[in-house]
């Protein structure tokens, strides 16, 4: 790669306020309007920046995209935060982040304080009971699609299979998603050492897969809220969706803060608005906490993704070219799959509660799987649905 695009500016630069200007506007529009999910916010992004601005040439795109994937947390934000960071410095990082993440975290906060006031009109109840099954298609669209590139070799089916059932029994899932990485981690050592990849995954790996002990339940505090999301924003790997699997397990099991439907909600909303997904905090958060806990809930969660994406940069190349490091990465991208799985059956439990929602998941799951159309639709299509004949 040679050079920059013309009027990019780099890292250590000095911004002006153009460029921050011109960032603002960008990642603020797409933050109101990219529907879709990750992968559609990223196509998005490269339409923007590469094709029509060129202030990045494809390959420093890639380079980014290939960073984003190697830390923890919302890997379409992340790219948001790189660009800002190649094209405006320090101020570009945050502003662009900022910039993406706040159109979308201020729709989540004026749908859960109506929520929280109407949510048990018949309404809103049918809105959300026809999203509901929905969503469940939704993952598992992603689900199949991730799961087609992840898992390319016997020990990493074996690595998914043995963190499913972790997860099944109640394992703490950043226990999940350590020992996965440290298996495969292990399985590629020994085959550097010995030649082979059949090597069997080590005794003390798959022991951290193990069912961890939660803590007892505590009473809600804005500080513990942030704390939650803080963990969960530094260590979740994978897609969105994966957030469903540690909400369900710090704020429904192991707090007691979160019903079943009530995690349920928050994830049809995340879906049926703009933006990174994980915005889906700053919902849990008004519901717990009004607007205190929403936004302490979504700075909780995003904070992470600015220090890793500052601090990432120089390290990546290295992380790239060591072998072991990229097994544990693809070990902790099945155990995340892993997760998906688990949680997709726990909230078809919660979403199919008759004929009408199991026939509308059915159909839901056909269209986005064999007739590839967007989630988008088919989520509005449910909510249409559900207060047409749902919630009477």
């Amino acid at each position: 790669m040679s050079g920059t695009p013309e009027g990019a500016v780099g890292p250590g630069a000095t911004s002006r306020p153009g460029e921050l200007r011109a960032l603002a506007l960008l990642f603020l529009r797409l933050g109101a309007t990219a529907f879709g999910g990750p992968a559609a916010h990223i196509a998005i992004m490269e339409e923007e920046v590469v094709r029509r601005r060129r202030w990045l040439t494809r390959a420093e795109f890639i380079d980014m995209l290939g960073a984003a994937n190697l830390i923890p947390g919302p890997n379409s934000t992340e790219m948001a935060i790189h660009i800002g960071h190649r094209r405006a410095g320090w101020p570009g990082l945050v502003v662009a982040g900022a910039c993406f993440i706040l159109p979308a975290a201020f729709l989540v906060a004026a749908i859960a304080w109506a929520y929280v006031r109407w949510g048990r009109l018949p309404e809103a109840a049918g809105l959300l009971a026809g999203v509901k099954p929905v969503v469940v298609a939704v993952v598992l669209q992603a689900l199949v699609g991730f799961g087609r590139s992840a898992i390319r070799t016997v020990p990493l089916g074996i690595v998914a299979a043995a963190a499913a059932l972790a997860a099944a029994l109640g394992g703490d899932e950043l226990a999940v998603l350590l020992g996965a990485g440290i298996a495969m981690g292990a399985v590629r050592l020994a085959a550097r050492r010995k030649g082979t990849a059949a090597a069997l995954l080590p005794p003390a790996a798959l022991g951290a897969l193990l069912p961890a002990a939660g803590a007892a339940a505590a009473g809600y505090t804005a500080a513990g809220l942030f704390l939650v999301f803080l963990k969960i924003g530094s260590v979740l790997y994978g897609s969105g969706y994966v957030l469903l699997a540690f909400l369900r397990s710090e704020l429904v099991h192991r707090l007691g803060w979160l019903t079943e439907a009530q995690l349920l909600d928050a994830v049809a909303v995340g879906q049926v608005t703009p933006g990174p997904v994980f915005t889906t905090a700053t919902f849990v958060g008004w519901v717990l906490g009004g607007a205190t806990g929403a936004t302490v809930a979504t700075l909780g969660i995003f904070l992470p993704a600015f220090v890793f994406v500052a601090i990432s940069g120089p390290l990546v190349p290295r992380i790239r070219a060591s072998p072991v490091a990229g097994a544990f990465l693809d070990g902790v991208n099945v155990a995340s799959l892993a997760l998906m799985a688990v949680v997709t059956v726990e909230l078809a439990r919660a979403a199919v509660t008759g004929w009408a929602t199991a026939a509308l998941a059915a159909v839901s799951a056909v269209l986005l799987l064999r007739y590839r159309v967007s989630s988008t639709w088919v989520i509005l299509g449910g909510a249409v649905l559900g207060v047409a004949l749902l919630g009477r």
